[in-house]
């Protein structure tokens, strides 16, 4: 009889032992994930009874929340709607976080680790808990300028401090305005989610970080990056630039947009007028294991640790030689956001270092003390110091004599790259530019996926170029 009974007390035992870890291991490490686990209706409920922090650009709100007198203490609201959209996100009961409402959200609800401390005094003192505020790295003038721009236009812009990462602005149009899904107005925000996700115009798609396009004629500088690094090539060394070439094992024939002269010119000449018979030559010559190897190296086929919203950009694999031709003028299956081609700018402009991106600068906890600063990391050596330099010179003569003109700025160093991308036949193509300053020290890229200009007059440098232009102007 005894036997059974220490056989019980023994299983109970472990049962409540085995009890006892899996709540101590729930408590230590899998409370922030169910905090922020959008599906946890307690912790919902609790956070809309809570003094959610702001979301800042320098000293202004773009996210704040008010007092209510309703079922809901505090109600979320974006005083500039549509234009921060991307970067702020939205705050719903029903849909979640996105952005930084959803990277910081544990921040913002004052639950991360950096404002232990001030739990801990708040509860001593008996003060009701109130979220830490998020500085971002936009600047407002660069913001409003890539906003401005893309009236009219369907597209996206993202401008980067190439020396540290941060994100100086982030643009995406159409967009939507997140304080019709964070209302209190439930049956409202139903309504309203449906109608953005059914919009035509997919106003809630993050055309700047999160969809991915053909880059055009912005990817030769992948593949000149490539050129130069394999050794083989030099800015002032002769390329062949025929009127067309037939692609490999195909009756298909590649041409180029502009005369280039059907003859040879310099690597740097080629790059100015964007010569498409030339870089799918040297693509070809270099092959697709050291364009996807360079491709790679500037974040491609990759996500990261940041807190910047991202979709992976994508290099093919597996090709054909008429498929790396094509590749290597940025068509094909090559696909890229505007973060990404800011990022290969911004890489080049750093002498070859890239620096990984973020939105968030510091946290600052509701009693005004700062409790986490950002700490810039490098992401990769893209290209060598001498390559990028060399780049750095031929993005520069891109501006001072050849398609991206429409970029030039009085008194500023600017370099850049202008492409436009085929879709389908009966679509229009895509514009755009990617470039660098001096100074200030910023990488842009201009996306432009449609917008009200005739066909026959769409060109990255005319129609991207001038808004990459307004943005580096906006923050001299």
């Amino acid at each position: 009889m005894n036997r059974p009974i220490r056989f019980v007390s023994v299983f109970a035992a472990l049962m409540t032992f085995a009890l006892l870890i899996n709540l101590t291991y729930s408590a230590v490490f899998r409370q922030p994930g169910l905090n922020n686990d959008p599906h946890n209706t307690r912790v919902r409920d609790a956070e809309y009874s809570q003094n959610r922090g702001d979301i800042l650009v320098g000293s202004t709100a773009v996210a704040r929340t008010t007092a209510t007198d309703g079922h809901f203490k505090y109600l979320r609201t974006y005083p500039q709607g549509a234009e921060y959209a991307p970067i702020t996100g939205y705050y719903s009961y029903y849909f979640g976080r996105t952005a930084l409402e959803y990277s910081q959200n544990a921040q913002l609800t004052g639950n991360s680790d950096s404002q232990f401390l001030q739990r801990v005094t708040g509860t001593l003192s008996g003060r009701k808990p109130q979220g830490g505020s998020v500085i971002t790295t936009v600047n407002a003038k660069a913001q409003n300028a890539a906003w401005n721009g893309l009236a009219g236009k369907k597209g996206g812009v993202v401008a980067i401090d190439y020396t540290t990462g941060a994100i100086l602005a982030m643009a995406t149009s159409p967009s939507y305005n997140p304080n019709q899904l964070a209302s209190h107005d439930l049956p409202a925000t139903q309504q309203a989610w449906k109608s953005l996700n059914t919009n035509p115009n997919q106003p809630m798609s993050n055309r700047a970080s999160k969809e991915i396009y053909p880059p055009g004629s912005t990817f030769k500088l992948v593949t000149a990056a490539a050129a130069l690094e394999s050794g083989r090539y030099t800015p002032d060394g002769q390329v062949s630039t025929p009127s067309s070439i037939v692609l490999p094992q195909t009756t298909n024939r590649l041409g180029n947009e502009i005369d280039c002269g059907n003859s040879t010119v310099s690597l740097t000449k080629a790059l100015e007028n964007s010569c498409n018979t030339a870089f799918a030559k040297i693509g070809m010559s270099l092959g697709q294991d050291k364009l996807r190897e360079q491709a790679k190296k500037f974040g491609f086929d990759n996500t990261f640790d940041s807190d910047v919203p991202m979709a992976a950009s994508r290099f093919p694999g597996d090709m054909n030689e008429a498929q790396v031709a094509l590749s290597s003028i940025g068509q094909y299956d090559v696909a890229a956001s505007p973060l990404q081609m800011a990022m290969v700018a911004s890489a080049i402009a750093n002498d070859g270092k890239l620096m990984t991106p973020y939105l968030t600068q510091s946290v600052r906890a509701s009693n005004l003390q700062t409790v986490w600063k950002h700490h810039n990391t490098s992401l990769s050596q893209a290209t060598s110091r001498s390559t990028a330099q060399d780049l750095q010179k031929m993005m520069v003569s891109v501006v001072q004599n050849g398609t991206g003109k429409p970029a030039q700025i009085d008194g500023v160093t600017v370099g850049g790259k202008t492409g436009t991308a085929q879709t389908t036949k009966n679509a229009s193509p895509y514009a755009w530019f990617v470039g660098f300053s001096e100074n200030p020290h910023v990488a842009v890229a201009v996306f432009i996926e449609s917008s009200n200009t005739d066909r026959s007059e769409i060109a990255g440098g005319t129609l991207a170029g001038p808004i990459a232009k307004a943005v580096i102007e906006a923050m001299r």
